[in-house]
């Protein structure tokens, strides 16, 4: 009788208390910061090694994130979180945004947003688990959601 009454409340806790599947789907979130101060899912970014860079960029009128194309190899690096370096070599504030699937707009849809400065540099680290649960496939796209026009490109995670 008292585990029947323990469940029940517990069911009626969870419930009133807003508890969701998405929460199960997060195991840290994206972090964004500078390479001193910034962390992920308790790793500081500067004990972490940088997986890609990637830097906007300006070839004649072409505003544009560079690389085009982004590749990581889970099958030979350990399973630690994922630490983008992103700078702003171009003449204007740019922005950057990592998405999962930019069509959807559901809470658990990994997605990562900053306005970079005309040579400012940010980190974002990613933990593991986020990048292979709360995406759709094994592709992110990344681009400047301030100006639609800009060149974007896409990471490609294989697992």
């Amino acid at each position: 009788m008292g585990k029947t009454m323990f469940a029940v409340f517990f069911g009626l806790g969870m419930v009133v208390g807003g508890a969701s599947a998405a929460f199960a789907l997060q195991a840290g979130g994206v972090e964004i910061g500078d390479l001193e101060t910034g962390s992920v899912v308790g790793q500081p970014f500067k004990e972490l090694d940088v997986d890609a860079q990637l830097f906007a960029i300006e070839i004649g009128n072409l505003k544009t994130w560079y690389p085009p194309v982004t590749v990581l190899d889970f099958k030979v690096r350990p399973g630690r979180p994922v630490l983008l370096k992103v700078t702003n070599n171009s003449a204007g504030e740019h922005g950057f945004l990592l998405t999962a699937d930019e069509n959807q707009a559901a809470p658990t849809v990994l997605t990562a947003k900053v306005v970079l400065k005309p040579g400012e540099t940010k980190y974002i680290g990613i933990p593991t688990s986020d990048l292979f649960y709360a995406t759709t496939g094994n592709t992110l796209i990344y681009k400047c959601h301030l100006h639609p026009a800009h060149v974007g490109g896409k990471l490609l995670m294989l697992k």
